[in-house]
């Protein structure tokens, strides 16, 4: 049904753990992306909902597969976990698609690994059908991200806070190599390893750099540029991650891991949202300064690599790692421009971008919805309107080219909290209507429709969701 490759799984046993997917007892379809499917160039289009159901839960395993848990480190709110790993995750295989491009295919929710650390190796459909939708969503708005390709009900119950319905989502990757893979091997001393895992991850991602003079300088830079790229991009359209560890910090530079994860609706610089980030650490304003934070991280991991004298190795390292906080400030500044009307990212636009984030704050404004009619707005008076003006005057444009910029880059509608906690309470429940109504009308975000009103609209008081919680 699926030719799947194993490049991963061919990787000596340190990496891994061979395992076979055990959660799903009597499983059932629950959601199927076709479209991503054909871009994978799966041939499933013959395949009935019972067969499906089979394959994405792990019951019936492709011929060739090597199903596996993928060992890995992270710090997680800044302390470090040497061990970590697949705890309910299972890498089914890879395929690749018509265009060349290699993918994993993971079954998240798949059963215990030895990695579990006395979990269950389980999914509830809460966080499976966040996943699906904001991942999609993300995909959509242009963000690099990972992608669902399926969802499935397990016919498992599993116990939370309280007896909840049991799925399992296949997430789709370019790898699933984290920055946390390179700190498990750098913990233990295990420099054979970590070479190995360089010489991969290059060749899976950037393979133009395989005979780079120094390939875990080369590497170290182009992992930095997409992650602090990728975080700029997250800012841009009000995207709290949640859960920015290093296991959560991907080296192809998507994003991966959407646990606790929102979108901003009043603005607010230090919004947080998991339920576990008590102290704040990654609140939506420090994401730039904690994306850098974890390429540090990445560069201690990779010093062995660097130089046999480990000084000379953070004297070569150290630069680039000071360089990705002005890369970072750089794509943000080019980032947020544009969704202003202005063409092109001038140094002192970064204050005229602040004073009107401060002023959406002081006024507690909906983040997408300022955003999004500001063309209608530009006449308006007061101070930040009066300067936005007059940088808009200065360059060589009209009014209909502003405006239409401005549309290109502001979405119309966003994976709004409530509306997702909408569909997993009625998900639960085992109707999946208003998940379906939101993943179809999150596939076009930019433009403006009457049948996607609805989700142009912020939450009502009692509708206002201050918390996300992690599926464990």
């Amino acid at each position: 049904m699926i030719a799947l490759e194993h490049t991963y799984a061919d990787l000596p046993e340190v990496f891994r753990e061979t395992v076979a997917p055990s959660a799903a007892v009597d499983p059932r379809l629950l959601l199927f992306n076709a479209p991503l499917a054909e871009r994978l160039g799966l041939e499933l289009g013959e395949a009935d909902h019972a067969s499906l159901a089979a394959l994405f839960s792990g019951q019936v395993v492709p011929d060739g597969a090597v199903p596996v848990a993928q060992a890995y480190a992270g710090h997680q709110f800044g302390g470090f976990v040497p061990q970590l790993g697949d705890g309910r995750a299972v890498l089914l295989g890879e395929v690749v698609a018509p265009d060349g491009h290699r993918f994993d295919l993971q079954l998240k929710g798949a059963g215990p690994t030895r990695f579990s650390r006395n979990g269950d190796g389980l999914n509830w459909i809460g966080p499976v059908l966040r996943e699906y939708i904001v991942s999609e969503a993300m995909h959509a708005l242009g963000v690099p991200t990972t992608r669902a390709l399926a969802a499935v009900a397990t016919g498992r119950p599993v116990r939370r806070h309280t007896a909840l319905p049991g799925a399992i989502v296949t997430r789709v990757a370019s790898s699933h190599i984290r920055v946390g893979t390179f700190e498990y091997f750098a913990a233990r001393g295990d420099v054979a390893s970590l070479q190995t895992l360089l010489d991969y991850a290059i060749r899976r991602h950037d393979p133009d750099l395989v005979d780079a003079d120094r390939p875990a300088v080369a590497f170290f830079e182009r992992v930095g540029d997409r992650f602090v790229r990728l975080v700029a991009h997250w800012m841009a359209v009000g995207f709290v991650h949640g859960v920015m560890n290093t296991d959560n910090t991907a080296v192809s530079g998507e994003t991966i891991d959407y646990g606790p994860c929102a979108f901003l609706d009043t603005f607010h610089f230090d919004q947080v949202f998991s339920s576990i980030d008590r102290g704040g650490r990654y609140r939506y304003d420090r994401q730039g300064s904690l994306a850098v934070w974890n390429l540090a991280i990445l560069a201690n991991a990779l010093l062995p690599l660097v130089d046999a004298d480990e000084a000379q190795s953070v004297e070569t390292l150290g630069p680039i790692l000071e360089g990705f906080r002005d890369k970072f400030d750089r794509y943000w500044l080019d980032a947020m421009v544009p969704k202003l009307g202005i063409t092109e990212a001038r140094p002192s636009d970064r204050a005229l971008v602040l004073q009107w984030l401060q002023h959406l704050q002081d006024t507690e404004q909906d983040f997408t919805v300022a955003f999004r009619t500001l063309p209608a707005r530009l006449d308006e008076p007061g101070d930040v309107f009066d300067a936005l003006r007059a940088r808009l005057a200065d360059q060589d444009d009209d009014r209909d080219a502003v405006v239409a910029r401005m549309n290109a880059h502001n979405p119309y509608v966003i994976p709004r909290n409530h509306q997702i906690e909408r569909a997993i309470a009625e998900g639960v429940n085992g109707d999946l209507t208003h998940a379906k109504r939101l993943i179809d009308a999150l596939s076009d975000p930019y433009t403006e429709r009457a049948s996607a009103l609805w989700l142009t609209e912020p939450p009502n008081v009692d509708e206002v969701v201050e918390r996300t919680f992690c599926g464990t």
